[in-house]
């Protein structure tokens, strides 16, 4: 199954617009509104369709195009690193022997690219993802779209949240809550996040810890309120350990939805426990993952 012509033409929009001007920083918000996506979803489009990070790929294309000039130009190399997008030469200098294994000035002297790393991890294997093939997770992990109703909800924000327990003890102190007050089996356990893990930086990453229920319930000054829209998702089941977890995640963006009908919504993914019993228990997840979409427009 090909990657929809509309996800694939949205994104050539976004290459055309970064070659256009790799002269200047790009806003993560002006290139999602070229690609007309989700800000939130924009990172791991982006990577589905073309195999490698937008960071990754805008700094690609910078230093491919710095190598033309330095070889078919007579520009000073100061000139050429700040034309391609490069704030200093120091930095592009880095740069360039990074990618290249030479420097800028050698290489316009000798013309040669021997041992190019430009293109050997352009989309690197995750840790946490399993050897399956396509089909493979296809039949792992059906997708089925499904409306969830206005939630009314309790959440926790936890910031650092790749530092130790910092998540696990938060769950365990919403479950505590919750089995203080009775709501423990009156709505749904799940957490999401803001942030992709692949793109923020670790100590900035956060993750919230929340509670859903159709009914009103009262909150403690240490735990948040937010409502949350009826809104249709699509979903996949997994059970497994982290590495099934991240593999269906993978399939998810980079398998089914790039081939979908439908396009993310401008709002979080969820990953819904399906046993509250088991929450805390990290060595194995039954998990709803959920992906806030509406149906693919012609743009």
């Amino acid at each position: 199954m090909q990657i929809n012509q509309e996800y694939s033409k949205r994104i050539d929009r976004v290459i055309d617009y970064l070659r256009d001007n790799l002269d200047r920083p790009s806003k993560l918000a002006d290139l999602a509104k070229v690609a007309c996506f989700s800000e939130f979803h924009f990172h791991r489009i982006f990577g589905s369709v073309t195999g490698e990070t937008l960071n990754g790929f805008t700094n690609r294309l910078r230093l491919e195009k710095s190598a033309r000039m330095l070889s078919k130009t007579n520009n000073k190399v100061t000139d050429i690193a700040l034309e391609c997008g490069f704030s200093s030469s120091a930095t592009f200098a880095r740069s360039f022997k990074n990618a290249f294994d030479t420097t800028p000035t050698q290489y316009r002297k000798t013309g040669k690219l021997e041992n190019s790393k430009i293109c050997k991890e352009l989309f690197p294997c995750d840790e946490y993802h399993l050897p399956m093939s396509e089909d493979e997770k296809r039949d792992a992990f059906p997708v089925r779209i499904e409306t969830f109703p206005e939630w009314k909800v309790a959440y926790l924000r936890i910031s650092r949240a790749f530092e130790g327990n910092r998540v696990l003890n938060a769950f365990e102190k919403m479950i505590g809550w919750l089995r203080e007050n009775g709501l423990y089996d009156r709505g749904t356990l799940f957490g999401m996040s803001m942030d992709d893990p692949k793109v923020t930086p670790k100590h900035l990453y956060t993750y919230e810890v929340c509670f859903a229920s159709e009914v009103a319930f009262e909150t403690p000054v240490w735990i948040s309120r937010t409502v949350m829209p009826e809104r249709a998702y699509c979903v996949a089941r997994v059970h497994g350990d982290m590495r099934m977890v991240g593999t269906a995640w993978d399939y998810l963006f980079r398998g089914w939805l790039i081939r979908s009908e439908y396009e993310p919504e401008h709002a979080p993914a969820l990953e819904i426990l399906l046993d509250k019993d088991k929450a805390l228990d990290w060595s194995h997840f039954d998990l709803d993952l959920a992906i806030p979409v509406k149906k693919l427009k012609r743009k």
